[in-house]
């Protein structure tokens, strides 16, 4: 595991190593990669492209298009990674949107994360769910480069009105570890168990 000299990425990437065991466990479960004998894996960090802060939620367009930078980023290191014979990359928490949010305002950087038993590639099926264009890239990143990624991204789930607990949008929002498989499926996905973006 990579540490930064920053407190707060030490916090980020202390709370990974729960989540990485977690990821583990599933992907014994799940994945071929763990049939070898062994298999590389890479841990990535980068300095986030954080939003401006503005106090009010921006449109999906500028949210997609600050994620997307982050994600040219990640690109470049899921390539090396594979290039370098990595089977499983792990990037960064809060490292596709940062982590300069409150509820409203975080808002439009989710995505509707469906069940992995779905059993869904977005790189070859994104029409298949609500359009999910972080998901899609992600997937494709996977499925180019033949390798496991996993990332933390934004999920919302729609609430009943009658859930007492159901907020004011009709949204549950979660911070949300996600693993596509070399083929780009969807085969895990994790609600962090402390949620900010309730």
């Amino acid at each position: 595991m990579i540490f930064c000299g920053r407190k707060s990425h030490f916090i980020r990437s202390s709370a990974m190593v729960s989540f990485q065991l977690h990821i583990y466990a599933i992907l014994i479960i799940h994945s071929k990669i763990f049939a070898l004998d062994t298999y590389i894996a890479a841990v990535y960090e980068h300095s986030v492209i954080l939003p401006n802060v503005t106090g009010s939620p921006v449109s999906s367009d500028d949210a997609l298009a600050l994620m997307n930078k982050n994600m040219d980023i990640l690109e470049k290191a899921i390539k090396e990674a594979a290039q370098q014979g990595a089977h499983i990359i792990v990037t960064p928490e809060d490292g596709i949107y940062g982590w300069v949010f409150k509820r409203d305002t975080i808002f439009p950087y989710l995505e509707d994360i469906p069940d992995p038993q779905m059993n869904w590639i977005p790189c070859t099926d994104p029409e298949r769910f609500a359009p999910a264009p972080v998901q899609e890239r992600l997937s494709c990143m996977a499925r180019s480069n033949a390798i496991y990624v996993v990332a933390n991204i934004g999920d919302k789930k729609l609430c009943n009105s009658s859930d007492p607990k159901c907020p004011s949008n009709g949204h549950y929002q979660y911070n949300t570890d996600v693993v596509f498989d070399s083929e780009g499926k969807l085969v895990a996905r994790y609600h962090k168990v402390k949620n900010y973006f309730a």
